[in-house]
């Protein structure tokens, strides 16, 4: 185990505070591009993923002061971090095809699963004494029992796992050429349902609601869609919108700029949910009255992830290079930062429907 220096930041000690609270930097970042931020669901501690190939862990405190606590490694870029439920363990997932446990008790991490190509989600499931499922590019998604070496169940995807999520007992992963396979964890070996995302273009992103009902789909055009695992009775409340797209001039040959949706997460006690996208900026929205509740002033560069804390107090963000460009978008002047934004109940309460 790593320990970071003790030096930290915080939103209190700064002696030119304004009345308007500013979002707090992170102390001690990755420095490379930020892949997966989670927190934990028993205190207020945040890991964060990283193209470095390490697995952060910072200690949050109620002023927002933050100090790096733990540090992990992969043999290459960490794609995906989650927490087990009791908050004693991190979970993590990255190209160098392997799943990783970090104990926060014994300080040791350990290999708990593999697949023969890239892992690009790990997510918890609260079940039989806790599972973790992996998805990954190799096209199959995996479940663990962390006390046996072999998957119990590894299930054949249509296509490479770009994301997953899970909000028990919904399980959905989004796959490559648009593919979404939808599983209910209490035969989480039996497919319910297959579809193709309703967005045009490729799947970024796919954050299920708190409720277990449905799901929101973020795609590389800039574009949301919320869809509802009850077509039957809850197909008419489907619908999808744009967001994260810059306007450009008249004389333009493009007359909109579109930006990828990088993230998408769900406040769990409101069910209203932020979007992340690759031009800076970050919104809240109400999918139920269909309004945006805040528009974040522009970073300096993509919003790479986000999370909210166990309590939906504190919003994380990373701003730091999305990989949309390519190698040659990663320019030395990019950004690595991780903030932290002391939501108000104003920016992430429902609005009464229209």
């Amino acid at each position: 185990m790593s320990f970071f220096s003790a030096a930290s930041s915080s939103i209190a000690n700064t002696s030119t505070q304004t009345a308007a609270v500013k979002d707090v930097e992170v102390s001690d970042p990755p420095p490379d591009s930020i892949s997966s931020l989670s927190w934990s669901p028993q205190a207020d501690f945040l890991a964060a993923g990283s193209w470095d190939g390490n697995v952060r862990i910072y200690e949050i405190g109620s002023a927002g002061q933050s100090q790096g606590k733990a540090m992990y490694a992969h043999e290459a870029p960490v794609l995906s971090v989650c927490w087990s439920k009791d908050g004693t363990k991190v979970l993590s997932g990255g190209a160098d095809k392997a799943g990783r446990m970090f104990d926060l008790q014994s300080g040791q991490a350990t290999q708990i699963a593999g697949h023969d190509a890239p892992i690009k989600s790990v997510k918890w499931i609260d079940a039989q004494g806790g599972i973790l499922a992996t998805g990954s590019w190799d096209k199959t998604l995996k479940y663990w029992d962390l006390r046996t070496p072999n998957p119990v169940i590894t299930v054949t995807l249509p296509e490479r796992c770009y994301t997953m999520d899970v909000a028990f007992p919904l399980l959905v992963a989004g796959c490559a050429d648009k593919k979404i396979n939808i599983y209910n964890l209490q035969e989480p070996n039996k497919l319910y349902r297959t579809m193709e995302s309703s967005l045009k273009m490729q799947t970024r992103v796919i954050s299920c609601f708190p409720a277990a009902d449905g799901f929101a789909i973020g795609s590389v055009e800039g574009r949301v869609a919320i869809t509802y695992v009850d077509e039957k009775n809850n197909g008419s409340q489907n619908f999808s919108f744009k967001c994260h797209r810059r306007d450009q001039p008249p004389q333009s040959k493009d007359h909109t700029h579109v930006f990828a949706v990088n993230d998408i997460s769900f406040h769990q006690q409101q069910g209203t949910f932020s979007t992340a996208g690759a031009d800076g900026t970050i919104n809240f929205w109400d999918k139920d009255s269909r309004t945006r509740l805040k528009t974040f002033d522009p970073a300096p560069g993509p919003i790479a992830c986000t999370a909210f804390n166990r309590s939906g107090t504190i919003f994380s963000y990373a701003v730091s290079y999305d990989w949309s460009k390519g190698y040659s978008g990663n320019t030395p002047g990019m950004p690595n930062k991780i903030m932290l934004h002391a939501c108000k109940d104003e920016e992430v309460k429902k609005k009464p429907k229209k």
